[in-house]
C-alpha cells in the first residue's frame, strides 16, 4: 500500500454566479485523506476536465444533471492514477477514468471508474479527444445530424473540444465542405491550416448570416450548434431543403442574466423541412465500441488531430473554467496536477 497524503486540496462552489462567475463564487479548500472504503480506490488525480456545461450546474435549477451543490466539491472527469484501493480489479499503480475531478484525491466508488492505457494515448486525451467530448462529436454528427458523404457542414465554436473534432470527422466521412467559426484569427488559421477546414471565419469580424454566407455560397446540410444566438439564426437562414442541425451547446447565452430572444427567423423550419436536435453524449453510450475504434485509429494514423490548452496547477483550476467561457482554449482545456 502507498504511503498516503494526509490532505487534499479541492475546489467548492460557495456561492452561485448571477451572471459571469467570478473567483470570489469558489474556494481551494484542505480536507482530510484516508484510506478507501470497502468497493473503493483512492485516486490521485494527474488531469482533470473543465468544460461548458458545469456553467449551469453552478445554477440551483432542475436540470439533466444535478447542481452542484454549496460548500462541496464540484465534479466532472478526471484521470489519476490509484494509489489505494480496497476493490476487486483496481491495483495500485492502475490508470483511471473516472467523475470525481476539482480535487487532488478521490475516492471513487470501483463500479464508477474504467481503467485507461496511458500507452495508447496520453492520459489527458481520455478527458477529451477519446473521452466524452469526442463522444459527443461523433454521436452529434453521425447519429442525431444523420451526417452523409457529401453534405456540407458548419460548426460553431469549431475550435473547441467538440466543434475541432466535429468538423474533422465530417471531412474524413466525405463531407463535400466544412465550415467553422471561432473567437479569433489564430483560431481560423488552425481550423483551415491545421485541421483541414475548408473555409473558417472570425465571428467577431462581422455579421455571423454573411460570414456564413460568403463561406457556404451553396449552403448548408448540417448544422453543429455549440454557440447558439446568431449563430443559430444564420444556420436557419443558410440551412438548405431538409437540413439537420445538431444543438449541443449555447455557450453565448450560459452568462446572460435575463432571457434570450430565440432567433427571429423560425418559421424557415418548416419551409426548409429542417430537423434540430439536442444532444446529450449519455444517451449515446452504445455507441463507444465503435466510436474508440474509429477514432483511435484515427488518431494512430494521424488523420485525426487534437489541440489541448493545458493549464497547471489546482490552484488555477477555476481561472481555467473562466477562461474557458472567455474562449480562452484552443481545443480542450485540461487542468494537470502532474506535476
Amino acid at each position: 500500500m502507498s504511503v498516503l497524503p494526509a490532505s487534499s486540496r479541492e475546489w467548492h462552489l460557495v456561492s452561485r454566479p448571477h451572471g459571469w462567475p467570478v473567483p470570489a463564487d469558489f474556494a481551494l479548500r484542505e480536507v482530510p485523506v484516508g484510506e478507501p472504503a470497502e468497493g473503493r480506490i483512492l485516486v490521485r488525480n494527474l488531469h482533470f476536465s473543465v468544460d461548458p456545461y458545469m456553467r449551469g450546474r453552478m445554477n440551483d435549477v432542475k436540470s439533466y444533471i444535478a447542481p452542484f451543490k454549496l460548500d462541496h466539491p464540484m465534479d466532472g472527469g478526471a484521470v489519476g492514477e490509484v494509489v489505494a484501493s480496497n476493490a476487486e480489479g483496481f491495483a495500485v499503480g492502475d490508470h483511471v477514468l473516472h467523475g470525481l475531478g476539482w480535487r487532488e484525491y478521490a475516492e471513487v466508488p470501483a463500479q464508477h471508474a474504467t481503467k485507461v492505457d496511458p500507452e495508447l494515448a496520453p492520459l489527458s486525451t481520455y478527458l477529451g479527444v477519446l473521452g466524452m467530448p469526442g463522444l459527443t462529436a461523433y454521436a452529434g454528427l453521425f447519429e442525431v445530424a444523420s451526417f452523409k458523404e457529401g453534405d456540407a457542414v458548419f460548426v460553431s465554436g469549431a475550435a473547441g473540444a467538440v466543434g475541432s473534432q466535429v468538423g474533422q470527422m465530417a471531412k474524413l466521412k466525405g463531407a463535400s465542405r466544412v465550415i467553422g467559426s471561432a473567437g479569433s484569427d489564430e483560431k481560423v488559421k488552425w481550423l483551415v491550416e491545421e485541421l483541414g477546414f475548408d473555409a473558417a471565419f472570425n465571428y467577431k469580424n462581422g455579421p455571423v448570416k454573411d460570414q456564413l454566407r460568403e463561406a457556404a455560397p451553396d449552403g448548408i446540410d448540417v448544422y453543429f450548434d455549440n454557440v447558439g444566438g446568431d449563430h443559430l439564426e444564420a444556420a436557419l437562414a443558410t440551412l438548405n431543403v431538409h437540413g439537420r442541425a445538431t444543438i449541443c451547446g449555447m455557450i453565448a447565452q450560459y452568462n446572460d442574466t435575463e432571457p434570450v430572444p430565440g432567433p427571429r427567423n423560425m418559421a424557415t423550419i418548416i419551409g426548409k423541412r429542417l430537423r434540430l436536435q439536442g444532444v446529450l453524449v449519455g444517451d449515446h453510450y452504445g455507441l463507444q465500441p465503435r466510436f474508440v475504434e474509429e477514432v483511435g485509429g484515427w488518431l494512430r494514423s494521424g488523420e485525426l488531430k487534437y489541440g489541448e490548452t493545458i493549464v497547471e496547477g489546482i490552484e488555477n483550476g477555476t481561472d481555467a473554467f473562466l477562461g474557458l467561457l472567455r474562449g480562452d482554449n484552443t481545443g480542450k482545456m485540461v487542468v494537470s496536477l502532474a506535476g
